[in-house]
């Protein structure tokens, strides 16, 4: 059955934040002082685009909903799970529940942003309260800005101003724990199956949701060589909220500096996005960018997505990615600067197949990401700084252990030559990029 109630209650809405413990504003809907209902919506916004019917990060989801119900039920509780258009839900759950407020964690998303708006629109012509809370990064928005009030653009001077702004007051855990018997008691949440949304449980193993303390003490000299098992793999947890980043900070605080840095650029990337929402609707961060004029080649296009491009870092990385949806990150730097600049192909073309193959994707990361490698992102280096995929290999594959796994042909008369060559890809794309940024200049 679905929640049958006439009483007062207090909806909190999961989104990126699949977990009852330490998170933010599951604790303020518990001291609100009105029974508490979690909710989920799948929302087919987002699912109506997925083609992949066996995809994993939908498993992931609904294996953490599952688990959070579990949770739930042993507390006499239970949680509402919803299948549908977030808008039309709402405009049915405020007619047919009396919701005194509703409480969810803010996304910083475009999209997110937008139906949170339409969202907090039909909740007010209700008089209900909707409250969105800071929760998937330490700093938000505009919480660190430069001595002249500004949001900063170049990732050095964040970090160190995020690093002196840091104290234990943000790293403190949300006590959820202690208020769960604010949960409204109720049980028998029908929950829509997988197949019913047209999709199927996909035969997966993911990573856990666990650093060991030892990993993260070799993580700096170990980090960038891609055949170790030397990182974290936390990825698809943080983007979906099963794991506290506030946990994961105060562990790499005591820890591993340099894994701390990982998660303030994830909090920077975050941050642009919030302030510079333009780069989340396909712009460049450095707008001069976009004057460049791209190869639109999509058969030099599908050699990179499968793996075919003669350069065995880059065939390795691709084929790792299409083979377990997830890629090393040192090897995602030198498959998206290879894209980009080697082929001088439509970083934009690189984003949207890693959207669709990384398990841990996230808008804020991966723009940012594929901006930094192609040039026309935060990073204050100047665009000529092109990375060389076989002097990667051996700096950071030199026994081809890495290589040899994911591409078993290299070194045979079966593997492709090289589809450019580097010398000539190097001055091509800096006569590109010179010529569009004269272009803007002008």
């Amino acid at each position: 059955m679905s929640l049958k109630t006439k009483d007062k209650i207090v909806l909190f809405w999961f989104r990126r934040d699949l977990r009852l413990q330490d998170n933010a504003g599951l604790y303020y809907a518990l001291l609100s002082g009105y029974p508490v209902v979690p909710l989920f919506i799948f929302d087919r916004n987002i699912l109506d685009d997925i083609e992949e019917k066996k995809d994993p990060r939908l498993t992931f989801i609904y294996d953490a909903i599952l688990k959070i119900r579990e949770e739930l039920q042993q507390k006499g509780a239970d949680i509402l799970v919803e299948y549908g258009f977030p808008v039309e839900i709402w405009e049915r759950l405020a007619d047919e529940y009396d919701i005194a407020e509703v409480y969810t964690n803010t996304d910083y998303e475009p999209y997110a942003t937008d139906r949170d708006k339409e969202v907090y629109r039909i909740l007010k012509k209700k008089d209900i309260v909707f409250k969105t809370c800071k929760d998937q990064v330490i700093f938000e928005k505009q919480e660190i800005l430069s001595g002249q009030g500004m949001p900063y653009t170049v990732f050095t001077p964040y970090s160190r101003a995020w690093k002196e702004k840091l104290n234990d007051f943000y790293l403190k855990s949300y006590p959820t724990r202690k208020y769960f018997r604010h949960f409204y008691k109720w049980h028998g949440a029908a929950l829509p199956a997988l197949k019913d949304m047209g999709f199927e449980k996909a035969d997966y193993e993911f990573p856990s949701g666990h650093i060991d303390n030892a990993l993260l003490e070799d993580y700096a000299k170990e980090r960038d060589f891609p055949a170790k098992e030397a990182t974290s793999r936390i990825g698809i947890h943080l983007r979906f909220g099963t794991v506290s980043i506030r946990k994961l900070a105060r562990q790499a605080r005591t820890h591993s500096d340099t894994f701390l840095n990982e998660l303030i650029w994830r909090d920077f990337y975050q941050q642009i996005l919030s302030n510079f929402p333009h780069v989340g609707k396909g712009e460049a961060f450095r707008k001069a960018y976009d004057f460049i004029k791209w190869r639109y080649d999509k058969r030099d296009f599908q050699k990179w997505c499968e793996g075919r491009t003669g350069y065995p870092l880059v065939d390795a990385g691709m084929r790792q990615l299409n083979a377990i949806g997830f890629m090393h990150n040192r090897v995602r730097m030198v498959t998206a600067s290879f894209l980009s600049k080697h082929l001088l192909i439509d970083w934009r073309w690189g984003e949207a197949y890693f959207a669709e193959k990384l398990l841990d994707y996230d808008l804020a990361a991966n723009n940012g990401g594929w901006q930094w490698a192609a040039g026309s992102g935060t990073d204050a280096a100047p665009y000529f700084r092109i990375f060389n995929p076989a002097s990667q290999a051996e700096k950071f594959d030199p026994k081809m252990e890495y290589i040899k796994k994911w591409v078993p042909e290299f070194g045979t008369a079966d593997y492709p030559e090289p589809m450019v060559d580097h010398k000539m890809a190097r001055e091509r794309c800096l006569k590109s990029y010179k010529d569009a940024l004269d272009k803007a200049n002008q």
